[in-house]
C-alpha cells in the first residue's frame, strides 16, 4: 500500500482545522490502517523535529527553511520505516504561515515547497485546505478563545519580521486574505493534490462529512 500524507492546514485560526484533522485520523484508524496523527502541538516534541525545536530553544525567531525540510524528510522516513499507511498532520505542511511571518518573500517560498515536495517522496500528499472568510473565522476564534487570545494572537504577528503590519483584528484578516492568495498559487505548482474545505456555509460535521466523501475517491477507498 502506498503511504499517504493527509496535511490538514487551515486559512485562518477559527475555521476548525484541528476538529477535522483530529476526525479524519480517527476515521482512517477505524478503517484497519496505520495511522500517525500528528498534533499541530507536537511539532517541538517529535523527535524527527527536534532541530526545529533546538532553533527555538537557542533563541532565535525563527527556524531555517532548511531546518524545516530536512526535519520533515526525516519524519516521513520514519514513518515509512515504521509501517506507516498515512500520516495525517494538523498544519505541517507546506509551513507557508510560519515562513511568511518570519520574513521570507515568495522566491524563497516557492524553493523551500520545491525542497519540501522531494522531501516527503515516496509518500503520496494530499492538502485539506480548510477555508473561510478570514474575519469571520477569527472572531469565531475570539469568542472561543477569550478576548486575552486576540491580544496574543495580534502581538504574536506584530512582533513578527513578515507581519508587522499586523495591528488589530482588522489588519490581521487583511494579512490572511493575501496568506490564503500565496498558499493557494504555490499549491498550484506542486504535484499534491488540493482539496479544499469552504467550511462558511458548513458545521464541523458537514465539513467532516464532505472531507471523508472526497478523500474516499482520491485515496481509493470504499466507502
Amino acid at each position: 500500500m502506498t503511504a499517504h500524507l493527509i496535511s490538514v492546514i487551515g486559512s485562518s485560526p477559527g475555521v476548525g482545522k484541528s476538529t477535522l484533522c483530529r476526525a479524519v485520523a480517527e476515521w482512517l484508524a477505524g478503517t484497519g490502517a496505520s495511522v500517525d496523527h500528528f498534533e499541530e502541538a507536537e511539532i517541538l516534541t517529535r523527535s524527527a523535529f527536534r532541530p526545529v525545536a533546538e532553533e527555538f530553544a537557542g533563541g532565535a525567531a525563527g527556524v531555517r527553511p532548511e531546518t524545516l525540510v530536512e526535519s520533515t524528510r526525516a519524519y516521513v522516513a520514519e514513518s515509512l520505516a515504521a509501517g506507516r499507511d498515512y500520516l495525517v498532520t494538523d498544519a505541517l505542511l507546506p509551513f507557508i504561515p510560519s515562513l511568511v511571518a518570519w520574513g521570507h518573500g515568495e522566491s524563497t517560498l516557492v524553493h523551500v515547497l520545491g525542497e519540501q515536495v522531494r522531501a516527503v517522496e515516496p509518500a503520496q500528499v494530499i492538502v485539506v485546505y480548510v477555508h473561510d472568510d478570514p474575519e469571520t473565522a477569527l472572531r469565531r476564534a475570539v469568542d472561543r478563545e477569550g478576548e486575552a487570545w486576540e491580544d496574543w494572537y495580534v502581538r504574536k504577528l506584530a512582533n513578527s519580521p513578515g507581519t508587522r503590519a499586523v495591528h488589530d483584528l482588522a489588519s490581521a484578516a487583511v494579512h490572511l486574505r493575501f496568506e490564503a492568495d500565496l498558499t493557494c498559487r504555490l499549491l498550484a505548482h506542486t504535484p499534491w493534490r488540493v482539496l479544499t474545505v469552504d467550511v462558511g456555509s458548513l458545521n464541523a460535521q458537514e465539513a467532516y462529512a464532505y472531507t471523508r466523501r472526497h478523500l474516499t475517491d482520491l485515496l481509493g477507498l470504499t466507502g
